[in-house]
């Protein structure tokens, strides 16, 4: 089989990002400056080779998906399997109120335990086998292609552990910038790391800048898997 070429993006920045609230599951938008990193992204992915553009089906993939896929005329896939690791009721929490109210959670999160599940939510184990699962079965149905998957830092965070042979329970010493690019090859004998955080795109960016002309494609253009 050939290889197949992934572009592995981060959603675009939120006001919860920036904050620093988890937002796991739930639905946040884009803030002004998500948008404007969403239009620098389409622009600098417009002349790269894109076969299909694959998302969460979390509004601020999504929207950042739309801006990949709207230079190449490409209908974006949503893929629910693709979204953040569910926090259950840490979800719109900050660090600091989790260590307050949840001494023993936060003290497991903090070890990296893979076993742990927040209440109402999931694993590290299971969000790993959920995300490297959905990623090679999209990568194996596009070989000899390149596809952009774009999701959140749960996500590429465990596809920068499949593709380095990093261990869950490891320490994150690797950047996850939002709109940033990354690029990993998927082959028969698994994935393999081609370059991180690439975000030269955004060098500058304020809010003061001009947005990016270019076609947008209507919400419901977007495809469901």
């Amino acid at each position: 089989m050939e290889s197949t070429l992934i572009l592995a993006i981060r959603h675009g920045e939120t006001a919860w990002n920036r904050e620093g609230r988890l937002q796991g599951h739930l639905n946040l938008p884009l803030n002004e400056l998500g948008v404007r990193q969403a239009e620098r992204l389409g622009a600098a992915l417009a002349d790269h080779s894109i076969d299909a553009v694959y998302a969460s089906d979390l509004d601020r993939a999504a929207v950042t998906a739309r801006h990949v896929a709207a230079p190449h005329g490409l209908a974006v896939r949503l893929d629910v399997r693709l979204r953040e690791r569910a926090f259950g009721v840490h979800e719109g929490k900050l660090w600091t109120e989790i260590e307050t109210a949840f001494p023993e959670d936060a003290l497991r999160w903090r070890r990296r335990d893979p076993a742990f599940e927040p209440p109402g939510g999931e694993s590290l184990s299971t969000l790993y086998a959920r995300c490297i699962g959905v990623v090679s079965e999209l990568a194996a149905a596009h070989a000899g292609q390149t596809i952009a998957v774009v999701a959140h830092g749960g996500v590429l965070d465990c596809l920068y552990r499949a593709a380095t042979r990093i261990d869950l329970q490891a320490p994150r010493s690797w950047v996850l910038g939002n709109a940033s690019v990354n690029r990993v090859l998927h082959s028969p004998q698994g994935f393999s790391l081609v370059g991180w955080n690439d975000d030269q795109h955004l060098q500058g960016l304020t809010l003061d800048d001009p947005g990016v002309p270019g076609f947008m494609p209507p919400v419901n253009q977007a495809v469901k898997a």
